[in-house]
């Protein structure tokens, strides 16, 4: 049952197939996947964060052991768009160790797997249109007639003691919108939009104002001076949330339903106190952020997360911090094991899990990475770090 929800959302499956000199098993693949990959293109195309978001399914492993040689297949659901699957492809294909072992692996195929239920969707629809036009045919007279009601804005009713033209979903809407006029109630039926009432006049109704005690409101207005009186006396009688208006000179019943979507749209809170037709609205200027200092540490350590930002590469230093190897992001954990006396890892890529048991075995002091992800355990032998608490953040 779980297979098929997860296939159930997968547009891609990347088939890939391998050949190792020695024997290795499925774990062994999986991690290599994992720790090859990890950190090439930051968290957003990272397996790890991707299979947990359920953008990247269970990756399956089917190998074959004989004469020291082990060959099998990976493969790999994405539902990702076509871009980020063809650089998971790229990645797995660039994995070239697996266990202690060489390995190669080759990209066979990425197949779209929407195709085949796609076809079945075209049949199916072929077979709903025969049937459709055979059996359920409308003649003309009928369908003139639907539409002719709806322009006619027979979903108009009546709201309240003040009997106020109204969309027939204000009773049930946890929101409102409020109009100036029967005309535009109609207007707005049109565009879908069933939960307006109108005011009828410039005295603000008692039904008005209890509404507007328990529905969130938005009053959309003329673009006129009449519009302003009525802004006017609704702000000193009733609780608004939010103010949207018609474009200076003309009226809600005049605008298209693209105009009518585009002023709901730029409606501004009535805490901004929403200025007379004709003039600006201004939004407060943003208060500046301001940024911690850089931790101090040795200048050494700063220049080289400074000089490592944005190279995909970490550095090994010695207790003295002298550098004792470059490495490539993609390579560090894997090779950490090689190096004796290591100190401190400054590098442009994730501070993981794994990369935190590793440096904890090997003694290591300090760890600096682009970012950190989401971490079970820290060691308390170990300070953790970002590259820009140490360096500081990027300069333009």
């Amino acid at each position: 049952m779980g297979t098929n929800s997860q296939y159930s959302t997968t547009k891609y499956m990347i088939v890939a197939r391998f050949d190792v000199e020695g024997v290795v098993e499925k774990p062994d693949v999986i991690g290599a996947i994992f720790g090859q990959t990890e950190g090439l293109f930051g968290p957003d195309l990272d397996l790890r964060e991707l299979q947990k978001s359920g953008r990247i399914g269970r990756i399956e492993i089917q190998l074959e052991s004989r004469q020291d040689r082990t060959t099998g297949a990976i493969t790999i659901p994405s539902s990702l768009d076509k871009t980020s699957t063809a650089i998971i492809a790229a990645a797995i294909q660039s994995v070239d160790r697996i266990g202690p072992c060489l390995a190669k692996v080759t990209l066979e195929k990425v197949a779209d797997i929407r195709e085949d239920k796609r076809k079945l969707i075209l049949d199916k629809a072929k077979d709903i249109l025969r049937t459709w036009v055979v059996e359920v045919s409308p003649s003309t007279d009928e369908m003139v007639k639907e539409v002719s009601g709806v322009i006619r804005g027979s979903d108009v009713v009546e709201y309240g003691p003040d009997h106020l033209p109204s969309g027939p979903e204000v009773s049930s809407s946890p929101s409102i919108i409020l109009v100036e006029g029967r005309a535009d109630i109609v207007l707005l039926l049109r565009c879908g939009i069933k939960n307006a009432v109108a005011i009828e006049g410039t005295k603000i109704p008692h039904t008005i104002i209890e509404l507007c005690k328990t529905k969130e409101t938005t009053a959309f207005l003329d673009g006129d001076r009449g519009g302003d009186l009525i802004l006017k006396e609704l702000m000193q009688v009733a609780p608004v949330d939010y103010v949207a208006r018609a474009p200076l000179g003309k009226e809600v019943e005049e605008l298209t339903p693209k105009e009518i979507m585009k002023c709901l749209r730029e409606k501004v809170p009535v805490e901004a106190r929403a200025p007379p037709v004709g003039q600006t609205f201004r939004r407060p200027e943003p208060v500046p952020v301001q940024r911690p200092p850089p931790v101090q540490l040795p200048p050494n350590i700063v220049a080289k997360a400074r000089e490592l930002r944005g190279s995909l590469e970490g550095a090994l230093l010695d207790q003295p911090l002298n550098e004792i190897a470059r490495l490539p992001v993609s390579e560090l954990a894997g090779k950490l094991t090689d190096f004796q006396g290591v100190d401190t890892i400054v590098f442009d890529g994730v501070v993981t899990q794994r990369l935190i048991d590793l440096a904890e075995e090997r003694g290591v002091k300090m760890v600096i990475g682009d970012r950190i992800a989401d971490l079970t355990r820290r060691p308390g032998t170990i300070k953790i770090m970002t590259l820009p608490e140490v360096a500081g953040p990027p300069t333009a």
